[in-house]
């Protein structure tokens, strides 16, 4: 049974974008639905024009669709991305998540598997904490979180991190090590996520 897989992030100058792009791929790989959905920007256009990084990636993600709340009531299982600030998700990520109370209250999130991503500028500028962070989250939905842990070697070239794929921005764009983590975490939501609704499936 295939899986349906909601893909949803916030990315500034494009590396989170990269993240999104290449899990969606290692879902689609392992046979599942895809939706990639970006949250709106709610940055001034005075702080993103001060960063042309920031302007160039916001007028090349613009035919990317914009999350809406149905895309979580479609899915089987979430991956949810966001650069660290402050060792915390992104606003534009949190706005949209706070968005979610109806979902939650009606039991519409729960039991669904889900796993997140993170860039930060530094290796250590929060990205474990700040995927901690959005796990909180997934905690309150009842989520069956779904980490990538060390459950293949993949994850040591990216920089080893269990939490979930991480990327040092500071660095440049995302290496190939790192994008072929990111497949790797796809691939593992959607296969897992496919496992439990075909046990669901027998149990019925």
């Amino acid at each position: 049974m295939s899986a349906r897989i909601a893909v949803i992030y916030y990315s500034s100058t494009g590396n989170v974008h990269e993240l999104a792009k290449a899990l969606a791929e290692g879902a689609e790989k392992a046979g599942a639905e895809i939706r990639l959905r970006r949250v709106p920007e709610l940055a001034p256009d005075s702080a993103i024009d001060a960063n042309p990084a920031w302007r160039a990636h916001v007028t090349a993600a613009q035919d990317v669709e914009v999350a809406t709340l149905d895309d979580l009531a479609w899915a089987d299982g979430y991956a949810l991305g966001s650069p660290t600030r402050y060792g915390n998700i992104a606003s534009q990520l949190k706005q949209f998540i706070d968005t979610t109370g109806g979902l939650w209250q009606a039991g519409s999130l729960a039991n669904k598997p889900a796993t997140g991503f993170t860039s930060a500028y530094n290796a250590h500028g929060g990205n474990e904490s700040t995927l901690l962070a959005l796990y909180n989250t997934f905690h309150h939905w009842g989520s069956i979180i779904v980490a990538p842990g060390y459950a293949d070697p993949v994850v040591y070239p990216a920089g080893g991190n269990p939490y979930g794929t991480s990327h040092p921005g500071g660095g440049g764009t995302p290496s190939k090590e790192t994008l072929a983590a990111a497949r790797y975490q796809g691939e593992r939501l959607a296969t897992i996520t496919a496992r439990l609704l075909a046990g669901a499936a027998q149990a019925a």
